[in-house]
């Protein structure tokens, strides 16, 4: 078979003679990997190189330690499949496979999540992933799915222009509630605002206090809002101290269980504990005083204790569950409560607090805390071995596919437009994003269990969509790749491993799919056989463990 950059070639000039939509597909849409970038290069920290070997520094002397042999590193084939899941949310297309495991930079690796990094796709999967945290109650009240676009627009807008973290959840603390404001969102006018935030927490105190503690904090303090925690050292006084910066918030009732923030008095800053008499000042959970200023809201204030330097919870809580997100389990487990509970279990307490103090210095970079941890020997190991995937993190862990990562990967891997992996306004739930999700459960953005229900695994094998995006009359990228002139029968086989699990067959796979194809059409109707037998080669690769897996 030609070489990949041939073979590139070569589909350029069939989609300009045929005129082919689909002969698109397999032509890279974005410049090979191992080209230098036309665009200017986005400036990182200066302490992202020093900051990766830090963590391979931590990780080795653990492994040291407990006497552990870390795994083999991660093929190419591996860690681009896995940054891709990771940064995107989907895998690679065939073309963007083809262009890494073609480049040959030293540095590919790196260049590839300064790419991703850089791309829409990387705003657009991280915004889904903190729009589950920070609104999960869109997935089961409909009120609050209706205000979920609003929302996950603005987050997308931040993630794009990289905004600091710390500015990304002062807005978040600081949004306007007033009536206008409020009225936009719920009339669904194109307002791109955290907003939500406060009306799917019903502009209740106590929920607002919650949340916040939970996703900015990394504490879980509503255990403390009925009596003191018998086993964590969160007090009641703890709990309803952080509720008091949201008490000037006024609300009113629409609908059944539903509040509307209406105004806001600034200078509220206590409130009467429900069920009590107590009068309860507003309090930071460090137990530290607020330095009230004149016309300063207590949100305000809040926003900035949250946010600053000095804060033991913020930048830990942040680093954490970026780390989580990128290994599947964090630094510290369960990654919102990483102090005052006897559940907590520090891993590598010293390697979190130094991730924190270098995210702190950056400037809140979340880029920059990203590169350097997928820039870590740590990140960029193998899945395969014995080795202990955590708390030692000696090779990476298996993780499943949240319902959103799996519908993009079959999106990307069958050939389908862009769009359709967007997530729809409201009103449109008959799409097949809309009804792949619901099939396979509200994740909250969490993966998808290892054992499916019987539902998602017929859905994955006979369903609508994948049953059209497998067929070679349907299917826009097997109909391009069963008519391209150029390929082989090893070439069409090639082209479906790539498109499905972002590697070619091994030998022994090829030989036996050349086998199948082979033997299908050795009967009548040879090309209609044959073309079934790649079909059914690439439906059994999209329902396979490896595709349903970041590993």
């Amino acid at each position: 078979m030609a070489s990949y950059r041939t073979v590139n070639e070569a589909v350029v000039m069939y989609h300009l003679l045929l005129g082919s939509v689909t002969g698109a597909l397999l032509a890279a849409p974005y410049p090979a990997v191992g080209a230098e970038p036309t665009r200017p290069a986005r400036p990182g920290p200066p302490s992202v190189p020093a900051l990766a070997t830090k963590i391979d520094r931590a990780l080795e002397s653990a492994w040291a330690k407990n006497n552990i042999t870390p795994a083999a590193p991660a093929s190419d084939t591996e860690f681009l499949r896995r940054v891709y899941l990771d940064l995107a949310g989907r895998v690679p297309s065939v073309a963007e496979a083809r262009a890494f495991l073609e480049g040959a930079r030293a540095d590919k690796r790196r260049a590839l999540v300064a790419e991703l990094l850089a791309r829409p796709a990387y705003a657009r999967h991280f915004a889904a992933v903190w729009r589950h945290l920070l609104l999960p109650e869109a997935d089961t009240n409909f009120q609050v799915h209706f205000l979920a676009p609003g929302f996950e627009q603005w987050l997308r807008r931040e993630f794009e222009r990289n905004v600091p973290f710390d500015r990304m959840v002062r807005d978040v603390l600081t949004t306007p509630v007033d009536r206008d404001t409020t009225q936009q969102a719920l009339r669904g006018d194109s307002v791109t605002s955290p907003v939500a935030f406060y009306l799917a927490k019903e502009a209740k105190p106590e929920n607002l206090a919650a949340a916040s503690a939970r996703v900015f904090l990394g504490i879980r303090l509503e255990c403390a809002q009925c009596h003191d925690h018998p086993f964590a050292t969160w007090t009641r006084d703890q709990f309803w101290g952080l509720a008091a910066f949201f008490s000037g918030i006024r609300s009113q009732e629409r609908g059944v269980g539903f509040a509307v923030p209406d105004k806001e008095i600034l200078d509220r800053r206590e409130l009467i504990v429900p069920g009590s008499e107590r009068v309860v000042q507003a309090m930071f959970p460090d137990g530290t005083e607020p330095r009230w200023r004149f016309k300063v809201g207590a949100r305000q204030t809040l926003a900035e204790w949250v946010t600053g330097g000095e804060n033991p919870y913020f930048a830990r809580a942040a680093v954490n569950r970026v780390w989580a997100h990128l290994f599947g389990v964090g630094l510290v487990e369960p990654v919102d409560e990483l102090t005052g509970s006897p559940d907590a279990v520090a891993h590598h307490p010293e390697l979190l607090d130094e991730l924190a103090k270098a995210f702190v210095e950056s400037g809140y970079d979340l880029k920059g805390l990203i590169e350097a941890i997928t820039g870590s020997r740590a990140y960029q190991l193998t899945s395969r071995g014995r080795a202990a995937a955590a708390p030692l993190f000696s090779r990476q862990q298996l993780r499943g596919l949240t319902a959103e990562q799996l519908f993009d990967s079959l999106a990307v891997a069958t050939g389908q437009p862009d769009d359709l992996r967007d997530d729809p306004r409201f009103g449109a739930r008959n799409t097949p994003r809309t009804e792949f999700v619901m099939k396979f459960g509200q994740q909250s953005g969490r993966p998808v269990d290892h054992e499916m229900t019987i539902i998602q695994a017929l859905t994955l094998m006979n369903g609508p969509f994948v049953t059209g995006a497998t067929s070679p009359e349907r299917s826009e990228l097997l109909s391009a790749v069963l008519t391209a002139p150029f390929l082989t029968e090893r070439g069409r086989i090639e082209t479906v491993y790539l498109a499905a699990l972002a590697r070619t067959p091994t030998a022994h796979e090829m030989e036996k799919a050349m086998a199948l194809v082979a033997k299908a059409a050795a009967g009548g109707g040879q090309k209609a056989r044959r073309d079934e037998a790649v079909a059914d080669i690439f439906w059994a690769l999209l329902n396979s463990a490896e595709f349903l897996f970041n590993h």
